[in-house]
Formats: C-alpha cells, sequence, structure tokens
C-alpha cells in the first residue's frame, strides 16, 4: 500500500508519479472507511483529495503555507502531513480536531471553521512575509459556496493591488457549471505565464511610462487586452480586480494541477486558479447526495445509510414543521437562510412556499438586513442560523434591526455546546452578544411544544425577538406544563422550598435531573424554567428570594454576560438578600468531542451542578 508510506510531510514525494492515481484511491478508502465509524466532513474531502496531493507535490510544507477556508476538507492534508493514526479519535474528545489547528501541526497555517476567511488570512501571511524578506510561497484554498460571502471580495479588492506572489485556489465543485477547456483558454495560461511573455510586457509598460503620454498609452493597451479576453477567458471579474486568472483545470488531474500551481508561482501578484472537482467523488451514496455526506453521522459504507439514525424528530424539525404551518397561515412570514436550507430546517418550507424562501448563500450580514428590508416592507421574515454563524452578523443586528425596533425573528440553531465541530462551532456566546442590544428579546423552549408556542409568538410578537434552541433530539418531557407565551414571564414547574433552580431552553432537562438529586438528599428544590433571557422575569425572582435560601441559575453559555449574571446583578441591586449560584460555561473556547463528556469534564452535567449546590449550602 502506498498510503503506509506516508509517515510524515513531503513523504508524498517519494511515491512513484505512475502510483498517484492509486494512492489517491488508497486515500478516499481510507476516509470512507474511518469516517463511516467517527463522522464527518466526508463529501468535501473526497472532492479534494488530488488536489491536495498537487499541492503537497508543487510545494515545500511547512515553509510554505496552506489556509483551508473553512477547513472541512483538510482531511486529507492532514493524512499527508503524518496524521493518518489520529483518524481512530477524529472530532472526539482530545483526539484529532477535524479542521486546521495551528497548535496540532505546523502544517497547519492558520485555524479555521467558519467560511469566507482564507484570502484575507493568505493577505496577511503574505505581507508578513514581505515585510520580513522571507521567501516562501503563500496558497489559500476557498471553495465555490464560500466565494458567496462578501469577506471573500473585501479581500481580492486588497489583493489585486499586490506586487508580490499570492496564490489563490477556487475549488469549484458545483457541477452546474461548464468546464471551460478549450484550445484558446490553455494557450492563453501558458503564453501569460511564460518568463518571455512576463519580462516582455514589463519591459514595454516601463519603458511607455517613461514617455510622453506613456500612461495614456499603457492604459490603452491594457483595455484593448481586457477586451480580447473577455471574449476567451471565464474569470475575467478576477482579472478586472487586479488577480491573474488561470484555468478552469481538471481538479483530479494531479500532473495538470502540478503544473498549474508552478506557472502560478511565477506570477508577480495575486493570481486565482480555478479547479473543477466533484463533491463526494469516488463514493457513490457521496457522489448522489452531496449535502448528506457534507457533515455525516457514522453510516454504512455499503449503502451510505446512518448507523443511529434519529428516532425522535430534533429541535430542527420541529422548528421545520411549524414554519410550514405558519406559512400556510399568514402570507406574510418568508423565511431567510445562509446556505443552509437543510441544516436549518427550511428545505420543505423552500418547496411549500418557493416566492417567500430566500437562500442568500454564506452571506449572514447581508442576510440580516435583508431582512431588515423586508420587515420594513411589510413581511414577517424569519432568519434560521446557526448560533456560531449568527456571530457574523452582529453589527446588522444592531444597527440594522434594533435600532429600527423591525420585527425580525431570529431562530437559532446549534445553541449551546454542539460537540464534535468543536470551538468555532460551539453556539456558547449568543445569549451574551444578543441579550446587551436595546430592543432585542431572548427567549429558550424547555421542549418541543413549546418551541412551537415560541416561534408563533414570536411572528406576532411585532419587534426584534430570538428564539435559541440546541442541536440535536427535542426533548419532549414536561408536556403537561404549557403555560401561554407571555413577555418576560417565567413558568413555574414545581414550587417548594429551600433551592429554586431557574433553568434556560436546554438546561430544565438537566435542571429536572438535579432536582430529583437532591430531593433525594431529603432538600426541597423548586423549578422554573425561564423562558425569556432578556427580558428575565424580576417577578419570579422576587418570589423566589422571598421563599428559598438559594437560587441557581443555568444556561448553557458563558457566564460573561449571560442569564445568570443578569439575576446576580438584579438580586444585588435590589438587595433581595438571597444566595446565587452561577450554573455557566467557563470563560473559554470549548474543545470538540461528545456533548455529554463535555458537559461532565466543564461541570455542568447534573452531578457537577448537584455537587456544587450542596457545597454551597454546607
Amino acid at each position: 500500500m502506498y498510503l503506509e508510506q506516508i509517515q510524515k510531510v513531503n513523504d508524498i514525494k517519494n511515491i512513484d508519479p505512475k502510483a498517484y492515481g492509486e494512492l489517491a484511491q488508497e486515500i478516499r478508502d481510507f476516509l470512507i472507511r474511518k469516517i463511516s465509524v467517527t463522522g464527518g466532513h466526508l463529501g468535501s474531502n473526497l472532492g479534494a483529495v488530488e488536489l491536495t496531493m498537487a499541492l503537497h507535490l508543487a510545494l515545500q510544507l511547512p515553509e510554505d503555507k496552506i489556509i483551508w477556508d473553512v477547513g472541512h476538507q483538510s482531511y486529507t492534508h492532514k493524512i499527508l502531513t503524518g496524521r493518518k493514526d489520529g483518524f481512530d479519535c477524529l472530532r472526539q474528545f482530545h483526539g484529532m480536531s477535524g479542521f486546521p489547528k495551528r497548535k496540532e501541526s505546523e502544517c497547519d497555517a492558520f485555524d479555521t471553521g467558519h467560511s469566507s476567511t482564507s484570502i484575507s488570512a493568505g493577505l496577511g501571511l503574505v505581507k508578513a512575509r514581505d515585510i520580513q524578506g522571507q521567501e516562501h510561497t503563500v496558497v489559500s484554498v476557498i471553495g465555490d459556496g464560500s466565494m458567496t460571502g462578501g469577506m471573500a471580495y473585501e479581500a481580492l479588492n486588497n489583493a489585486g493591488k499586490l506586487e508580490t506572489n499570492f496564490i489563490i485556489i477556487l475549488n469549484d465543485n458545483n457541477m452546474s457549471i461548464s468546464e471551460n477547456v478549450g484550445g484558446v483558454s490553455k494557450y492563453l495560461n501558458n503564453i501569460r505565464t511564460a518568463d518571455s511573455y512576463l519580462d516582455l510586457k514589463r519591459g514595454i509598460y516601463d519603458a511607455l511610462r517613461g514617455t510622453p503620454r506613456g500612461d495614456n498609452m499603457v492604459t490603452g493597451i491594457r483595455r484593448v487586452k481586457s477586451s480580447f479576453k473577455q471574449l476567451v477567458i471565464p474569470g475575467m471579474l478576477f482579472e478586472d480586480m487586479g488577480v491573474t486568472y488561470l484555468g478552469p483545470v481538471d481538479g483530479h488531474n494531479i500532473p495538470a494541477l502540478i503544473r498549474v500551481i508552478q506557472e502560478a508561482k511565477r506570477v508577480q501578484g495575486a493570481v486565482m486558479i480555478h479547479a473543477i472537482t466533484q463533491k463526494g467523488r469516488g463514493y457513490a451514496p457521496a457522489e448522489r447526495h452531496p449535502a448528506r455526506f457534507h457533515g455525516a453521522e457514522p453510516f454504512d459504507v455499503e449503502t451510505g445509510l446512518p448507523t443511529n439514525p434519529h428516532a425522535k424528530a430534533s429541535y430542527t424539525d420541529v422548528f421545520a414543521t411549524v414554519m410550514c404551518k405558519m406559512g400556510g397561515r399568514d402570507e406574510k412570514v418568508a423565511a431567510i437562510t445562509a446556505a443552509m436550507p437543510d441544516g436549518t430546517g427550511l428545505k420543505r418550507f423552500r418547496n411549500m412556499y418557493p416566492e417567500r424562501f430566500f437562500d442568500v448563500g454564506i452571506a449572514e450580514e447581508h442576510a440580516v438586513t435583508f431582512a431588515a428590508g423586508l420587515a420594513a416592507g411589510g413581511m414577517k421574515p424569519v432568519v434560521a442560523v446557526y448560533s456560531s454563524f449568527l456571530q457574523r452578523a452582529y453589527d446588522q443586528i444592531l444597527h440594522d434591526v434594533c435600532i429600527q425596533n423591525l420585527p425580525v425573528v431570529f431562530a437559532i440553531d446549534r445553541a449551546g455546546l454542539v460537540g464534535s465541530d468543536g470551538e468555532t462551532h460551539q453556539g456558547i456566546f449568543d445569549l451574551s452578544y444578543l441579550t446587551n442590544i436595546p430592543n432585542m428579546h431572548v427567549c429558550a423552549p424547555k421542549n418541543k411544544w413549546e418551541l412551537a408556542d415560541m416561534l408563533k409568538y414570536a411572528l406576532d410578537f411585532g419587534g426584534p425577538i430570538a428564539i435559541r434552541y440546541p442541536r440535536g433530539e427535542a426533548y419532549d418531557g414536561l408536556k403537561e406544563y404549557r403555560e401561554p407565551v407571555e413577555m418576560g414571564k417565567a413558568e413555574w414547574i414545581y414550587r417548594e422550598r429551600e433551592i429554586a433552580l431557574f433553568a434556560v431552553g436546554s438546561m430544565v432537562k438537566t435542571a429536572e435531573q438535579v432536582r430529583e438529586k437532591l430531593k433525594a438528599k431529603g432538600l426541597q428544590v423548586s423549578l422554573v424554567n425561564a423562558r425569556f433571557v432578556k427580558p428575565i422575569d424580576t417577578g419570579a425572582l422576587r418570589e423566589a428570594a422571598g421563599e428559598h435560601r438559594l437560587i441557581v441559575t443555568m444556561e448553557e453559555n458563558v457566564a460573561a454576560g449571560g442569564y445568570g449574571e443578569k439575576v446576580l446583578q438584579y438580586i444585588s441591586e435590589e438587595k433581595l438578600g438571597v444566595d446565587c449560584l452561577q450554573a455557566a460555561l467557563p470563560d473559554a473556547y470549548i474543545e470538540h468531542g461528545n456533548v455529554e463528556m463535555l458537559r461532565s469534564e466543564i461541570g455542568m452535567d447534573a452531578d457537577s451542578i448537584c455537587r456544587r449546590i450542596l457545597e454551597r449550602i454546607g
């Protein structure tokens, strides 16, 4: 096996070029086998095998730098840098990350996890290289999906001014884009990167600039040249921004990729290589269903079907069902997603009400301001987004939605700990960054029925409101407790004495477990479903302070700026004279791993919270 010969970085250069195809197949077989057990991003990695091999063959790592946009396609890169054994613990606690990590390997030049960042980061690495007089190559690899993010074009706008080498590879796996592989395109790619051509062009331009009206002549030549290129070069958009365009090139043809990378290294400026790849290549189920295998759960290799299918509905499923019902009842209800109709549960809404469904691409900032425009025009927009991705639109939430007090509903999925994707995806900051914005209202459901009730309430509320709910299976307990949703009102589930648990959203289930453990110790324990984090229910807190000696707040959010901090502040300001214990996540970035294991590790499981309460009351 050729794969066994890859033990450390640059070992691929010892492989016979005639065996590259066999090595690529071995890598695919390895990835399919390992990810079927651990889960992970399969489709994107299968599509980037040859591209990654070509980069490792054409570059000298770790001196040269590769920045992977998002980073979910970096598995082959990890294999080729000696981390093959780490796949047994991929995305598990204390195991190998599913994304590039600088602390994991010196061959990972930049930590990534969110989209459209690689060109900006690469440009920074280029400038750092030049300032320090270094000469290594910097390559940013960005997918066509990430090019829908505005940040990529902000970076391209800057990169177009470069007079030093910077390579951008556009990994284009959208099969609806036809391949331009005509003879003229190949000819221009070759001639425009030849040393003789580049030297001649620079010589002519420099000579003309030294003559009267020389600058005008240079501008005229460039205008004529650009008009001709417009007819034959598909990358004219990038050329107009000052970025040399090479391609398209077959992203599964290793010799062609190596050749074009070597050509790109000769360009004294920013250069974009357009590589056409196939997402899920080499595994039929992933080729047929690329969205399903983007972030795959463990699956059966033969059939491609999940080995542990979810029996119960998820919170995302509940949201999807209610959105479709509300869309049928009210023609003003509209849905917005940032390139995640499947992940956020809006696929069914799109099929039923296509004229009121909007996928804006990976552009969360635009999604929020677009929703503000819809609301200003009389619609009832719902922005469905993952918690960690909504962070990118903070200014738009504050400036475009909340200042105008517009009726935009934020359906925040994956709030709290999400597990295997790690630091960049944990949704543990939304309560903090949303509740400090005037006019914003924030609530969290205790179970699937309350999510339905909150969404219906939010659509009729008439102002900015966010509903945050966790990833995975929807809790179906406490069905008998279903008081109408009222702004800023908590829900008393059990009313006793001594200790009062005020739990937010997903933590209500954990609070039930804590209550049972404390009652087994002979203690009386009340349980309050906080429901609203902004505004908090000060009346319920006053009641609790008068009847209990300890209030415990429980939330799956960092402590700073969260629900518990607001409760502590109110108790202090009002001098309520009751002790308060805050159970929240630490002020830290929480790594990847199973959610239950993470909760235990950071002291947010029922046993840990129970121990803290018993210590506090002595």
